[in-house]
């Protein structure tokens, strides 16, 4: 649907190996912050929260894209300290992809190697459409 906001979710329960530090929530506030300089190129079409798991456990920080009309992505392996300039530029790629499809090979930096999902936008038709395309 034309004018919603793009969506960030980011894991907040994810855990590194043997420690019980979560970084999901540093890498929120970050992340936040990164966007609101990047307005308004970017951060004002964009909404970043966190969510309780997303499966991803054995790959933290896992953070995710989501539009309406386009495809969704799941990645792996996020780390607050050294990839957001990698997040905020795939928005800026995400934003403008039609559909959300793009080649891991054009996604930037540690993205291009970190995918966990991409998931197709869901097609959901109406009665009338179902009917027209038949």
């Amino acid at each position: 649907m034309q004018g919603d906001k793009h969506k960030i979710f980011v894991c907040t329960s994810c855990r590194y190996k043997g420690t019980s530090c979560r970084p999901g929530f540093e890498l929120i506030k970050k992340l936040q912050d990164a966007m609101r300089l990047a307005t308004p190129i970017v951060g004002d079409d964009f909404e970043v929260s966190g969510i309780a798991c997303m499966a991803g456990c054995d790959r933290p920080c896992t953070v995710a894209y989501r539009a309406s009309g386009k495809a969704t992505y799941l990645f792996g392996d996020i780390d607050p300290e050294t990839d957001i300039e990698d997040l905020i530029a795939f928005a800026r790629q995400y934003q403008d992809l039609t559909d959300g499809w793009c080649s891991s090979t054009v996604r930037p930096g540690k993205l291009r190697k970190t995918t966990l999902a991409r998931i197709p936008s869901a097609m959901i038709l109406t009665q009338a459409e179902e009917t027209a395309a038949s």
